[in-house]
């Protein structure tokens, strides 16, 4: 469109006290602008009338606002994006409240965000969105508690559902329950299982369609576009859906492999999901002779937390061995009950039903570690306890021995480790080296969805299996957009907590498909109406889009250009940093837009004040500055901040721009990565971080030291570090020297 700028300053909250607000003005008006004002109260309902009226009577479609962050006030400059262009200036949190008042440095600064504002803005157009009819129908894939209720809440919300289970019946595991958890208040007394209820309601349903006995033969396509065909009863049918929840469950940890503890070894030891058939079945008898059982040990943390089998905690075994306790006094008054664990774990109202038990005169609750087992004469297991509140050794002589065995999502293939997945299963396609020298790809096996995604045909997972989300902000989401995760399937939970957590996934489904009909993305982004824009005239099929996506957006020809699915974009930019030749760009983000930004920095000629360009996620490092600014946390004027939809976004073009400028020294502040990041994009940091490898390389080259550019991980409640942080490097870049191409 033809642009006709406004710019906008807010004289408000130290702004117009701490700068020189006509030098401001007289920076904006380099640019040309058609209006060019000032406002003492600028997100006032006169402030924002102000701009509306420019936009009615002078005809403006580029609005910059120089005043508070953009995380602030959002919905007050909140202009049609389709129409009108808005870019927001932070002169507020991140010049006059952390920076000296009237102070040279300040100036500078401020002008620098305000040219680099207009520079952004007049690089920006309206976004054009991809609008279509598609489908809303959410498959459901699993029929179990978390299925079930999916299927149920997706309905009783107005929209269709198809559900398909691989048993001949639905119900899951709680079916095969002798008693549930509490679930009403007071939190103390076991249930009933109502799931024959729960499968009536949903298989009388007319807009749910029900699959027993079925499997998933293939997923393609994209949100509001998914072709799934179901395998039923021998024969196929393709059904297309808006999206996917997955509430595939778990299986029990392999008890086999738990022999120093008796399985397999004595009849009378069982797990405790055969415990709960026992007690399904009738009154709870020895299973090596049919004896009443008088005396029963419950072993905590058979296999878990523990680093040769399941090294982590599946948060319901202590809950099932006190219900499994219950049952035992429920059918023997003078039955006794015994439970041994390493620290009870009983989360939230739950502590209500630990109270019952322990007021139990039958029930033994003792924090130990088992010794050994031995099997006497008459078939009963003497347990050899080591009891660590006491300090003593004690014997337990019981009719019957549980192993709380663990939780494991269904994800993981049979017959593989949860403890040692290899990367082959756990996510994209990886590249590996032969000993003749050829590059083989491998790719996970499938499992259960059998997606025709490029980079593989099931989730990408954690190490131990459970599906890959950012696990604090996002928990239902998966690295495949408009597929959602839920139950045990996503993280060890009891049948209640699964069923909330498949009500959430349900509605984050329905979500999905209503924001991508308009165009728009989900999170984290979520809202935003601007796609990735290829120049396949000039790609060179080197793959790394397609490779580095992390959410599958991207597949492949066979030459090797990408070929996109815009549905499933979550609109990061890690694509437009991977890409070499820079043919990928956004409406209102690119490689030439961050350059050109660049250009409008003022280096400054005196070599003993160093400049240095950081870039910054917009995630968690901007509004860590944010709350910098906030708390009035003082830092070093030295840097000029470039927020960026991700670290992974990063193009290294920008790094030699910045430097070729004559900028001291460049810094990437990105969010945590690891085994338990923060990255809102999966990896976008930690791809960053392997990129500079290449940059330094390059720095080297040309004899310019590569600790010039570096990298920081930052968490979003960290912002009390970042003066340590930014001081260290500038200190950093004062030992090194001034920039040689400064001045050139």
């Amino acid at each position: 469109m033809e642009k006709k700028l406004g710019v906008y300053i807010c004289t408000d909250c130290g702004i117009g006290d701490s700068l020189d607000i006509e030098k401001l003005q007289n920076t904006a008006n380099e640019y040309n602008p058609a209006v060019c004002r000032t406002h003492p109260f600028l997100c006032s309902q006169e402030g924002v009338q102000v701009i509306k009226d420019d936009i009615r009577n002078e005809g403006i479609n580029t609005i910059v606002v120089g005043a508070c962050s953009q995380r602030v006030n959002y919905d007050i400059f909140d202009f049609d994006p389709l129409k009108y262009v808005t870019e927001r200036v932070n002169l507020r949190e991140h010049v006059v409240w952390v920076h000296t008042p009237n102070d040279e440095s300040t100036q500078l600064m401020a002008e620098d965000y305000v040219r680099m504002g207009i520079t952004r803005a007049n690089k920006s157009e309206p976004p054009e969105p991809k609008t279509a009819d598609l489908e809303k129908t959410t498959l459901v894939v699993g029929g179990g508690i978390a299925g079930i209720t999916a299927a149920l809440e997706t309905v009783k919300a107005g929209y269709k559902a198809v559900i398909v289970e691989k048993e001949s019946e639905l119900g899951g595991w709680v079916r095969k329950m002798h008693k549930t958890l509490p679930s009403v208040p007071p939190y103390a007394e076991l249930e009933k299982p109502d799931i024959d209820a729960k499968i009536r309601e949903l298989e009388s349903n007319p807009g749910i369609r029900v699959f027993k006995g079925a499997s998933i033969e293939s997923i393609e396509g994209e949100p509001g576009m998914f072709d799934v065909t179901v395998n039923s009863n021998g024969s196929s049918e393709t059904l297309r859906v808006g999206a996917v929840v997955f509430t595939i469950g778990w299986k029990p940890y392999d008890a086999g492999k738990l022999e120093d503890l008796g399985y397999g070894k004595y009849r009378n030891v069982v797990t405790n999901v055969e415990m709960e058939e026992l007690a399904k079945n009738g009154k709870i008898k020895r299973p090596s002779d049919g004896k009443d059982v008088k005396s029963v040990v419950f072993v905590q943390c058979a296999g878990q937390r523990d680093e040769s089998h399941l090294p982590y905690c599946s948060s319901v075994c202590c809950l099932t061995s006190l219900k499994q306790a219950k049952y035992v006094r429920e059918s023997d008054p003078d039955a006794g009950a015994y439970i041994i664990y390493k620290d009870m774990r009983t989360p939230g109202l739950y502590e209500n039903f630990y109270k019952t038990a322990q007021d139990d005169e039958g029930i033994f609750l003792a924090k130990g570690e088992i010794m050994g087992m031995e099997e006497a004469g008459d078939g009963s297991i003497h347990v050899k306890v080591d009891n660590k509140l006491l300090g003593s050794v004690t014997t337990i002589k019981a009719d019957l021995v549980v192993l709380a065995t663990g939780m494991v999502t269904n994800m993981v293939p049979d017959g593989r480790e949860p403890n040692n997945l290899t990367e082959e299963f756990i996510g994209d396609i990886l590249k590996k080296e032969t000993q003749d020298g050829i590059t083989e790809e491998l790719k996970p096996v499938p499992i259960v969805l059998n997606l025709k995604y490029r980079q593989g045909p099931e989730m990408p997972h954690l190490k131990y299996g459970f599906p890959d989300s950012h696990f604090i902000c996002f928990p239902y989401e998966t690295r495949r957009t408009g597929i959602y995760a839920a139950g045990a399937a996503r993280l060890p939970m009891d049948a209640a907590s699964a069923a909330t957590d498949a009500a959430g996934a349900a509605l984050k489904a329905i979500q999905c498909v209503e924001l991508t009909s308009q165009g728009k993305s989900v999170h984290p982004r979520a809202g935003d109406q601007t796609f990735p824009e290829f120049r396949l005239e000039t790609c060179t099929q080197c793959r790394r889009c397609t490779v580095e996506c992390p959410f599958g957006t991207l597949d492949e020809d066979e030459k090797g250009t990408p070929r996109e699915h815009p549905y499933r974009c979550r609109r990061c930019g890690v694509c437009m940093g991977a890409c070499p030749q820079r043919i990928i760009s956004f409406k209102n983000y690119s490689v030439d837009m961050i350059s050109s930004m660049l250009k409008e920095i003022q280096v400054p000629e005196d070599e003993e004040i160093p400049l240095i360009v950081c870039f910054i996620c917009e995630n968690d490092a901007y509004p860590a500055l944010d709350m910098a600014g906030i708390n009035r946390i003082q830092y070093p004027p030295n840097f000029r901040f470039i927020s960026l939809r991700c670290l992974g976004g990063t193009n290294l073009v920008w790094i030699a721009d910045s430097l070729s400028r004559g900028a001291d020294g460049v810094l990437l502040i990105g969010c945590k990565y690891g085994d338990d990041y923060q990255c809102h994009f999966i990896k976008g940091s930690q791809m960053a971080n392997e990129r500079l490898g290449k940059v330094q390389e390059t720095l080297d080259r040309l004899m310019l030291e590569s600790e010039r550019v570096a990298q920081v991980q930052l968490a979003i409640n960290e912002y009390d570090k970042l003066p340590q942080i930014l001081n260290d490097f500038v200190e950093k870049i004062r030992e090194i020297g001034p920039n040689p191409f400064k001045g050139f």
